[in-house]
């Protein structure tokens, strides 16, 4: 019985085991189907998603298609002018972008060439409309200021009516002004730099036509105050004189350029600021060349200011031009850099680089020919006559000290960074010559002890020329100073590190006098001869190079002639005057060029010492050989 009941109990356990092996059979059919079901399922879901995404796609794209029939009526509707005056003009245009761009990437799609054209073509229709609009509105305020400003003569109550009330009145039309200023910065930033973007041409186009129509009412609603400025310059420049005029008219052109930017800015939204690029917001304006000044447009003051300064002294060309650096261009420490001064500041840029500094440069020109180039050298002007007063520029001659007038004045006008103009080299140079002309005559007196001395003349005068020049160069520009504050910088550029060695080689023939000459490789050497490398202008040469060659080749010559004399005193040489009396005479020349200049006086004396000193050496060299 214990047998059979463990028999039943194995058989129980063995149906129980294929029981539970056909559960786990089906258990892992009914997994597999479900991973299958499963994996089905995402496939579904994932289908599901590329279709919807495709069907926004589809969607998408066809309402760039679909938006033309739409936008086509409602900007051909006979009420269509007056969308420009509300905010949803806006939407149209930005739709309109949005529609060509997409037609622009997708050449491929349906018809696509052919919606762009007519998406292109509502975008030139719509901005027309904006065009006509703004014109509209900017008619009807400047038929109405335009009367009052005419009606009074009041300068404040034109003023305000020019600027207040026309502004009031252009900001009432708000959605018009947004649209406009959206048309505007969507081809310029707000300082006036091109945005270049597929559609730049048609909103610049729309741009340049707005802008043409504002500054054209502007120039012709203000004609009556130009005019009263125009003719009160005319006035104050008769009866006050023409400087005080030109700064009156400039301070009253600054303030009205100021006020019409800043009424530019509040209707545009933009700021033009100087650029070079044709494409600019800035050159845009300053092509349209109107009577009424802007900050792009300062034709009207360069042109107002020439009529008068043409025709006027140099010197008050070089006042004005002083004043108006020193007003606009340089700040004090403590001054506050406001808007109205750094606008100020760059139309004073613009004013002197473009028009003023041209104008003082032909006047400079002008003046070199008429008191330099072709002044009359009279035999009463070469003459070297004792300093007067100690003031070294006492006894130069007398277009030698028109120089020195003439490089103050140019000081006076310009910035120190103009001192390397052509002016400045020009002015030096025509002197020279000069000087050169009036030194050959002197050197006609065959005399054996000339007077005045021809070189000791040459020293004098382009050592007190080169004096103006490095002042020039310094910013410290003086017609008469008391003494040459410059020479001791002047010698030593002059100055060779070895005079003795210098004089014996040019003596014995083994250096020319161009050794002097930063030129000099460029030159053919004249056998030693100052007056044959003077003969050789060269118009390259920087107007210090040219100085101190001819500085040198004077000092050379003079020294060497003083220094045979004094060689020829000591030696008791027949003929020859003595010592005492030599060194006697030298002196009176020296003080009679150089009074009050001793440093110059014991230089060219220590000179001919040395010259001398050479002469004596090499001749002692030549008898021993």
């Amino acid at each position: 019985m214990t047998e059979r009941h463990l028999d039943m109990l194995i058989s129980d356990a063995n149906g129980a085991l294929v029981l539970l092996t056909s559960l786990a059979d089906s258990f892992r059919s009914v997994e597999s189907q479900t991973s299958s079901f499963q994996a089905q399922c995402d496939d579904l879901l994932s289908e599901e998603r590329r279709l919807q995404k495709l069907a926004d796609e589809v969607g998408t794209d066809l309402h760039y298609y679909a938006y033309l029939d739409g936008v086509t009526r409602r900007l051909n509707a006979p009420g269509a002018s007056r969308l420009v005056n509300h905010e949803n003009f806006g939407e149209i245009l930005t739709n309109l972008d949005a529609c060509i761009e997409f037609m622009v990437k997708h050449p491929e799609y349906r018809d696509a060439e052919s919606y762009l054209a007519r998406y292109q073509s509502l975008l030139t229709k719509a901005l027309h409309l904006l065009e006509v609009g703004f014109t509209a509105h900017l008619d009807r305020i400047s038929s109405e200021i335009s009367k009052q400003i005419t009606a009074t003569q009041s300068g404040s109550a034109r003023h305000a009516l020019a600027y207040g009330r026309f502004e009031e009145t252009v900001l009432e039309a708000e959605g018009l002004v947004l649209n406009a200023q959206r048309v505007i910065r969507s081809c310029y930033d707000e300082v006036g730099n091109t945005i270049l973007g597929q559609n730049f041409d048609y909103y610049s186009n729309t741009a340049l036509s707005i802008f043409s129509t504002y500054l054209d009412a502007r120039d012709r609603d203000l004609r009556p105050m130009t005019q009263h400025d125009l003719e009160a310059f005319k006035k104050d420049a008769k009866d006050i004189n023409a400087e005080t005029a030109c700064r009156n008219f400039i301070k009253q052109c600054y303030e009205r350029s100021y006020d019409e930017a800043t009424l530019f800015a509040k209707v545009f939204s933009i700021e033009p600021q100087y650029n070079v690029d044709p494409q600019s917001a800035y050159a845009a304006v300053k092509s349209h060349q109107k009577a009424l000044v802007n900050a792009a447009n300062i034709v009207p003051i360069a042109t107002t200011l020439q009529s008068v300064l043409q025709t006027s002294e140099l010197q008050t060309i070089c006042n004005l031009l002083g004043w108006i650096t020193n007003e606009y261009l340089l700040l004090e420490y403590d001054e506050e850099e406001t808007q109205y001064i750094i606008h100020c500041h760059d139309l004073t840029a613009r004013l002197l680089i473009e028009h003023l500094w041209p104008l003082t440069d032909t006047a400079f020109d002008a003046e070199v020919t008429k008191s330099i180039s072709k002044a009359p050298i009279s035999p009463e002007s070469l003459k070297l006559n004792p300093v007067v007063n100690g003031v070294a520029s006492s006894n130069v001659h007398p277009i030698t000290k028109r120089a020195l007038e003439l490089l103050a004045m140019y000081d006076q006008a310009m910035p120190k960074e103009r001192s390397s103009s052509p002016v400045v080299f020009r002015i030096i140079q025509e002197t020279i010559f000069a000087m050169q002309r009036a030194e050959s005559r002197l050197k006609s007196n065959k005399a054996a002890n000339p007077e005045p001395d021809p070189d000791l003349f040459m020293i004098k005068n382009l050592l007190i020329l080169k004096n103006g020049l490095v002042s020039l160069e310094l910013g410290d520009v003086r017609s008469q100073p008391a003494a040459m504050q410059h020479f001791g910088q002047i010698w030593d550029t002059l100055s060779p590190q070895n005079w003795l060695g210098l004089f014996r080689g040019i003596l014995g023939g083994s250096l020319s006098l161009g050794i002097w000459s930063s030129a000099a490789s460029a030159a053919p050497a004249m056998n030693g001869k100052a007056a044959a490398a003077r003969s050789q202008p060269q118009p390259e040469q920087d107007a210090n190079e040219k100085l101190d060659e001819l500085l040198r080749q004077s000092i050379y010559a003079f020294t060497q002639r003083w220094g045979t004399l004094i060689n020829a005193a000591r030696g008791g040489k027949r003929g020859a005057q003595s010592l005492v009396t030599t060194a006697k005479e030298l002196d009176e020349k020296l003080l009679t060029a150089f009074g009050g200049q001793p440093e110059v006086v014991a230089k060219l004396k220590e000179a001919i010492q040395i010259n001398a000193q050479a002469q004596k050496e090499l001749k002692a060299e030549k008898g021993a050989r």
